[in-house]
């Protein structure tokens, strides 16, 4: 008993607290739920797809009036086919079809690798204007099909379950084809209809990597 009592006042800070190490597990692995005064962060992921070779990732759910700003994150996205354009479109019926019209603006900077060229500009073949085609997340030729290149970056979409206004997103992609290319795109659904879906693909070709969304609290 004398042992138990020593082992257990050895693990008592001065402040009277017990130490980490008197738990021997203080993760939150065997928790089922949590109290709801205990904060999970303002960022709640919402689902996560990886594509292998695929034509396209779709989102077809998790897309509602739970939240006010959905976040979609490019981890390693990579094309299967040379020069090809990053895309998404938005989708009024669940993902049964996609073309929702459009309007966006699209920046690019890039650097090869060699030092043999640098430019920013403002990229009039990748925006749209009421267009119902799939809007480029970056710039043509900015994404190679060496083993190693890949684009990563963000996307935001703000109150799609909106009835009233137009639904505005904005993006921010880094993708590498013998130097970094970075693109700036921002835009608008032109509808008052709820966006409920989301795709994303390539313009030509298939793809890999994975895509997170998140919703904003």
């Amino acid at each position: 008993m004398g042992s138990i009592t020593r082992s257990f006042a050895n693990n008592i800070g001065t402040s009277g607290i017990l130490k980490a190490g008197a738990f021997n597990n203080a993760s939150l692995n065997n928790v089922t739920a949590l109290n709801a005064a205990v904060s999970t962060g303002n960022m709640v992921l919402i689902s996560s797809q990886t594509a292998s070779n695929s034509a396209s990732i779709s989102f077809t759910t998790g897309i509602d009036s739970t939240y006010k700003e959905y976040q979609f994150w490019f981890i390693n996205v990579g094309a299967r086919t040379s020069s090809s354009e990053f895309r998404f479109q938005g989708s009024t019926n669940g993902g049964s079809s996609y073309g929702v019209t459009i309007t966006s603006t699209l920046f690019r900077a890039y650097n090869y690798e060699n030092d043999s060229g640098a430019g920013l500009g403002y990229i009039t073949t990748s925006d749209l204007a009421q267009s119902t085609d799939f809007q480029p997340l970056i710039q043509t030729t900015s994404i190679g099909i060496n083993s190693d290149d890949c684009l990563g970056g963000s996307m935001s979409l703000f109150n799609p379950a909106s009835t009233t206004y137009v639904k505005h997103f904005i993006s921010n992609v880094t993708a590498a084809e013998n130097g970094n290319w970075h693109s700036q795109m921002a835009g608008y659904f032109n509808t008052t209809s709820a966006i409920n879906a989301v795709q994303f693909k390539m313009g030509s070709g298939n793809m890999d990597g994975t895509i997170l969304m998140y919703g904003i609290k």
